[in-house]
């Protein structure tokens, strides 16, 4: 396939976005994978027929976006998640001071079942669709904070049923590596709730306690929904800290 079938060049303004948005297609459809090098400057710059200078704002929209990296000297990779890049860019849970925490992830269980109109709805899909739903509790120092279901359409991921034999701690990394599913950004709605039935037994918590309610759905590059979390929070030590 030639250059130019692979990149029409951008007609509307302003060109930088355009030409962001058609490199972040380009990334999203496997074509650039996480951890290689983008084409050197010069060169996409003649395949999209734009000055380099018009190039390297687009770039540097991608890199402000965490898409790549841009390394000196070197050139422009397309960024990786490891495990603490993700931890802390969507793990928004705090001590009272401020300082960080490394929850460590129980699995209670893993099984398929029938979606809900409203968690189908939230994932893209078709109404009683079946979903992979990991249920499990994140403990920090030894103690657990936060009980959580971790919704996927089972046509995508239904390798999480059993595979790998113990996930990992941030699910994240897992996805864009095996599955070739990279989270870009997420979506959340919060509210108070109270405590009940396994979720206060796993917390630790009396029956009707306060808990802080997550609702986050994870997102492409494209925007289309990866996943659905469902988490409740028992805050009684902890903040929530957006912008973090």
């Amino acid at each position: 396939m030639s250059n130019s079938e692979h990149a029409p060049r951008p007609v509307a303004q302003p060109l930088h976005r355009q030409l962001r948005d058609l490199m972040m297609a380009r990334i999203d459809a496997g074509e650039w994978s996480p951890g290689t090098y983008l084409p050197p400057e010069t060169r996409l710059a003649e395949e999209y027929g734009v000055a380099v200078g018009t190039l390297r704002k687009a770039l540097l929209d991608m890199a402000a976006e965490g898409v790549v990296v841009r390394r000196q000297g070197k050139g422009t990779v397309v960024a990786s998640h490891d495990s603490d890049a993700v931890l802390f860019r969507f793990f928004n849970l705090r001590r009272p001071d401020g300082s960080t925490l490394r929850p460590e992830s129980r699995v209670l269980s893993r099984a398929r079942v029938r979606g809900s109109a409203e968690d189908t709805a939230a994932l893209g899909l078709a109404d009683g669709a079946e979903l992979v739903c990991i249920t499990r509790v994140r403990e920090a120092e030894g103690a657990p904070i936060l009980y959580e279901h971790i919704l996927l359409d089972a046509a995508r991921f239904s390798a999480l049923e059993t595979q790998p034999e113990i996930l990992p701690n941030t699910l994240y990394q897992l996805y864009q590596l095996d599955m070739g599913a990279t989270v870009h950004r997420a979506q959340e709605a919060l509210r108070a709730v109270q405590a009940k039935g396994e979720c206060a037994r796993e917390l630790g918590v009396a029956e009707g306690a306060p808990l802080l309610h997550i609702r986050r759905v994870a997102l492409d590059y494209g925007g289309a929904p990866i996943e659905l979390r469902v988490s409740w929070v028992n805050t009684q030590s902890l903040q929530y800290e957006t912008g973090v």
